[in-house]
């Protein structure tokens, strides 16, 4: 029945105003504005893989860099550096890319970075005109 009413009203020229919806679109909103604890861990952590992907892109860029323009013109290969000589610190910069990122996530995702910061008090009155 619904969808012959629907026909007849566009071939009339017409649009339906009064549209059924469904039941969770006709809930008022929250009043609170506030998210899920496991929406706000899950951007958050979100926020650190997207930092150790950009991280992971700035090495390449440099490496890229680094054969296109440097390499050619002095023959330095690093033959001799190995990658067993980064391992001790490589896991750690990782993770510390990681935890940044998703603290500056939590940081911004909740919130705090956008909270109003009080007002300075007025050190001398305005002057006024005359």
């Amino acid at each position: 029945m619904l969808g012959a009413e629907a026909i007849k009203s566009r071939s009339q020229g017409g649009t339906r105003i009064g549209r059924i919806m469904s039941p969770l679109v006709q809930r008022p909103r929250a009043a609170g504005t506030d998210q899920h604890w496991s929406m706000l861990i899950f951007e958050s952590l979100s926020a650190g893989v997207i930092s150790v992907g950009i991280g992971l892109l700035a090495v390449l860029l440099a490496v890229g860099v680094y054969g296109l323009v440097v390499w050619p013109l002095t023959f330095h290969d690093f033959a001799s550096v190995t990658a067993e000589a980064f391992n001790s610190w490589a896991q750690i910069v990782l993770w510390s890319v990681f935890a940044g990122g998703s603290l500056a996530g939590y940081w911004c995702f909740s919130g705090h970075a956008f909270k109003s910061k009080p007002k300075r008090a007025v050190l001398y009155p305005p002057r006024k005109r005359r």
